[in-house]
């Protein structure tokens, strides 16, 4: 097969392929951006694997960075772009479950492509746009099937984020997996054990924000992996609640993905969960708030002060959810009721502390920052103005 207009990312990367060719050497563009410009999808990152050997290609190009040098990848900087070339390699016994003990350099495109995940991210595109399929990833491309390249349980032992990857591929592609191939996921899915929470982390987060979200899901809950996922344990029945939201639903974000997810886990408590993920405080934070915001809509619609506690962004990414189960909505309430406050954040308001200790002597503790806890208060529920004569009078009435 030829692709007959390569993809304007090709393009640019085309004088990389060229030189390399023009030392003696072989070069392709491989990996996903060939399978997604097979598929008309977008392409991302241009990933070129060669025959010269990691100080050769130094050799070839002007500059270059040393970025994972012993596993033959050297980063070449060309035209304003930067594109990662790898030397053909073959790989030793994986003693962790992720990473091989040992690479050989090889001059063989062949033996580079057996070593890769999926058939169909083990395609190869020369300059002339001709696709090298050794491994009949065109026709799984074409059937749209995702197999692992060779035998698939040496490929899952070998790196068992690849279960994940799987699970991820599905959700991205909506391919069906192969028979032989899912097996083997389920075979290997206590090996996720092994695997750093952050690297899962990354899998799933992709996973639930794809277009196929729910049919990657499914696959990850028959295969019985979450079994082997932080704080997942025995929780197939209660993640198969997601599936009752309408069938068209899309994710808007990570937060709102991992705050269903979290409902449906019925989990209490929010930050624990997601820190044994490994997490960032603030994204913890951010999924908390979406999760408290759905639970104070079950009770009542938010009030002003309600409104000012939350970032609009949030309000509407959990009324999203309760639209996607078929519960009440509005939000052109929420936008007008977040509209109308006078204030969005407590640096608005045109009093400090530092002020009133100025003006009434007050001294600095508690009881100062109740009052100006008060002083937020009123401004927010509109009956003090956010002005400093109605503020310092509101003040004066309370000493």
């Amino acid at each position: 097969m030829r692709l007959k207009n390569l993809p304007s990312e090709f393009q640019e990367a085309l004088p990389v392929l060229k030189k390399i060719k023009n030392a003696g050497f072989e070069a392709y563009f491989v990996g996903g951006s060939v399978r997604d410009a097979l598929l008309n999808r977008p392409i991302h990152d241009v990933d070129i694997a060669s025959s010269s050997y990691p100080e050769e290609t130094k050799r070839i190009f002007e500059r270059t960075i040393d970025v994972g040098i012993e596993h033959g990848t050297v980063l070449v900087l060309e035209d304003n772009h930067e594109y990662e070339v790898t030397t053909f390699r073959t790989e030793d016994i994986y003693v962790d479950y992720r990473r091989p003990s040992h690479v050989t350099f090889v001059r063989s495109l062949e033996e580079d492509l057996k070593r890769r995940d999926f058939t169909i991210n083990a395609l190869a595109l020369d300059e002339a746009g001709n696709v090298i399929d050794l491994f009949a990833g065109l026709a799984d491309l074409e059937n749209q099937i995702l197999r692992a390249v060779g035998t698939p349980s040496e490929r899952f032992n070998e790196d068992a984020l690849r279960i994940m990857r799987g699970f991820r591929f599905q959700a991205a592609l909506g391919f069906d997996l192969d028979t032989d191939t899912f097996q083997a996921m389920k075979l290997c899915a206590p090996l996720l054990e092994k695997i750093s929470v952050e690297r899962t982390f990354i899998e799933f987060d992709k996973l639930l924000t794809a277009s196929y979200w729910r049919k990657g899901l499914k696959s990850l809950l028959a295969s019985g992996a979450t079994d082997y996922l932080p704080d997942m344990r025995s929780s197939q029945l209660q993640l198969e609640t997601m599936f009752d939201i309408k069938v068209d639903f899309q994710f808007t974000s990570s937060e709102q993905a991992w705050a269903t997810l979290l409902m449906a886990l019925q989990v209490n408590n929010v930050k624990k969960f997601l820190k044994h993920w490994k997490t960032s405080n603030e994204f913890q934070k951010r999924v908390e708030q979406i999760v408290t915001i759905y639970t104070i809509r079950q009770r009542h619609f938010l009030d002003k002060e309600e409104c000012y506690r939350f970032e609009l962004d949030l309000m509407i990414q959990a009324e999203e959810i309760r639209q996607a189960q078929g519960l009440a909505v509005d939000f052109e309430k929420i936008h007008s009721t977040y509209d109308s406050l006078t204030i969005h954040d407590k640096h608005e308001i045109v009093v400090n502390g530092g002020l009133l200790i100025k003006e009434f002597g007050f001294k600095p503790g508690p009881a100062l920052g109740q009052l100006l806890t008060e002083i937020e208060t009123a401004i927010v529920n509109g009956v003090l103005d956010n002005r400093l004569e109605a503020i310092l009078a509101f003040v004066e009435e309370r000493r």
